[in-house]
């Protein structure tokens, strides 16, 4: 159920509750007092000719029929996938063990990452947002470090934003009536109505032609939509960027077990970092 909160524009508003219980949720209220009292939704992670990308068309989400997914391994898998993935260290699997079963409502979720251009909108919109004025407590000091002079440059216009913390995706998805994708949902909608692949496009080991991640050296975002869309239609994935809320989906210079759809990791709520961007659901 969404919640209506009062508007608190601040910065000593968040300052001034760091010494109270549930500062964390005291942040969240300060995320939507950023961008106009919204109501906050919290909902418990190329091919040679890149692929027409249009971030900013009506079309541009997909909607995902409910259903109840099993999500996770069992301890008794973890010896096959980390043959499959060449791992040697069990404890990377720690996160995703046990198999366990998750009932998924409907949603909408993006078919694109969110690019530069229409973050720029949002912080042009919403000053309180822009390099330089997030409160040290919201962010590691990386916030839009990639960008300079407020902008990004002008060859990275429909690259992934990265370098986000989570306060800010929250408000950039509020701002468009939006939330970030649940972790479930995430990965729902990341299998591609396939039920158990290994990766967003099926089984086929992972290769530049179907993703950017370390075996494409380009150590760096690329276009939005560059590479195949899985069977929903959603464009990224895996590879690019890893995606919030819990951190899903493999980098630019992720290794083949990052990629995979069962795969999660975490950073803390202000950690932006350059690896790291973000897409909306509903």
């Amino acid at each position: 159920m969404a919640t209506k909160l009062p508007f608190r524009s601040s910065i000593e508003a968040v300052a001034s509750t760091k010494q109270s219980d549930g500062f964390i949720r005291q942040l969240a209220a300060f995320t939507i007092a950023l961008v106009g009292g919204l109501a906050l939704a919290m909902t418990p992670g190329g091919r040679g000719c890149p692929h027409k990308a249009s971030p900013e068309s009506a079309s541009s989400m997909t909607h995902i029929s409910s259903s109840t997914i099993a999500c996770g391994v069992e301890t008794g898998e973890i010896a096959k996938f980390q043959k499959i993935f060449s791992v040697t260290v069990a404890q990377l699997f720690e996160e995703i063990v046990p198999k366990h079963k998750v009932r998924v409502a409907s949603f909408w979720i993006d078919k694109y990452l969110v690019t530069n251009s229409q973050f720029k909108k949002f912080v042009d919109g919403h000053p309180d947002w822009q390099a330089g004025k997030v409160p040290a407590e919201l962010d590691n000091g990386r916030y839009l470090n990639h960008w300079a002079k407020g902008t990004f440059r002008a060859d990275q216009e429909n690259h992934p934003v990265v370098n986000v913390n989570w306060y800010a995706a929250t408000a950039y998805c509020q701002a468009q009536s939006k939330r970030l994708p649940s972790e479930a949902e995430w990965e729902y909608a990341a299998r591609g109505g396939l039920e158990a692949p290994l990766f967003p496009w099926g089984d086929e080991p992972a290769s530049p032609r179907l993703a950017n991640y370390s075996a494409s050296k380009l150590h760096t975002t690329s276009l939005v939509g560059s590479y195949p869309p899985n069977g929903y239609g959603i464009y990224d994935m895996a590879g690019e960027v890893r995606s919030r809320r819990v951190i899903r989906g493999g980098s630019f210079d992720g290794d083949p077990i990052n990629l995979w759809v069962e795969y999660r990791d975490s950073h803390p709520a202000n950690g932006s970092q350059a690896f790291v961007g973000f897409r909306c659901a509903k």
